[in-house]
């Protein structure tokens, strides 16, 4: 448990494990509390790093730069904790950071992991996506908005897990309870609107010469990033693949980890091979 002087901020991490590192970032509804059922695992044959964004658990966000600085942020960190060369997971929000990272450093990524996730491409994936797919998931979005149901969690994970359910809610708490007080939504809508400006400079173009090993890891039943929006992403990248999880919704690493970590395993093994 430590934190990290790093682009005006102190940045909240925890180390386990020896070996290759990976570094994990975590969504908009988590912290580093998120990877739990990865770090036991995975921390027998890899350093594993994760940590809290600006703004979320024990990281705050001083100077309210918010989601604009995570790249940045991201970058200085892994100078920080010296790693020449690193695997990266992403879940959701932490996309951007890992994609961003992976953009700008390729040769310091050795494989990347989108799990449930397309964020810091989100225009360009639109853009590729028809007309028919679109509509689809924008009925899919509307009827979350009216409905007031924004389930994270796969359908019917909740009643089966009570205990596991009530974790990933207090482990979110820590963010809006915790130091930072944070207001999700609201940086939620400053994330989307950097994808929207084109401000992170990840474009089409860019994703085309992209020469990272990219894994996408989707939930069958995300509703949050859906998985057709995924596989339009998964084509955006040349050397990127993708695995869907049946009966799992945005969350695929906190509900059914056991696949998860296998899949990490495999993937960078054949990174390393």
């Amino acid at each position: 448990m430590a934190t990290a002087e790093i682009n005006g901020i102190q940045l909240y991490y925890e180390e386990y494990g020896s070996g290759f590192p990976i570094v994990f970032a975590h969504g908009a509804g988590g912290n580093h509390m998120s990877w739990w059922q990865q770090v036991p695992v995975l921390s027998r044959h890899y350093r594993c790093v994760t940590f809290d964004h600006r703004g979320w658990g024990l990281s705050l966000d001083v100077d309210d730069r918010g989601p604009a600085a995570f790249i940045k942020d991201l970058t200085r960190f892994i100078d920080y904790l010296g790693f020449d060369k690193t695997f990266l997971v992403a879940q959701s929000m932490g996309g951007l950071s890992c994609l961003g990272f992976a953009i700008r450093h390729p040769e310091r990524v050795r494989g990347l992991v989108m799990a449930n996730t397309f964020a810091g491409m989100r225009r360009d994936v639109w853009l590729a996506s028809n007309d028919e797919l679109r509509l689809l998931v924008q009925s899919v979005w509307q009827r979350r908005r009216e409905d007031g149901v924004k389930r994270a969690l796969g359908k019917g994970f909740a009643a089966a897990n009570k205990d596991r359910a009530f974790l990933y809610k207090q482990i979110r708490m820590l963010n809006e309870h915790g130091p930072n007080r944070l207001q999700t939504e609201t940086q939620v809508q400053r994330l989307r609107a950097l994808e929207r400006t084109g401000e992170t400079g990840i474009t089409r173009e860019v994703l085309a010469a992209l020469p990272t090993p990219v894994l996408f890891i989707g939930g069958e039943d995300d509703e949050v990033m859906p998985v057709s929006l995924m596989a339009v992403a998964e084509t955006l990248i040349p050397n990127a693949r993708m695995t869907v999880i049946s009966g799992a919704g945005h969350s695929v690493y906190f509900e059914q980890p056991d696949v998860f970590n296998q899949l990490l395993l495999d993937f960078f093994a054949a990174c390393d091979a």
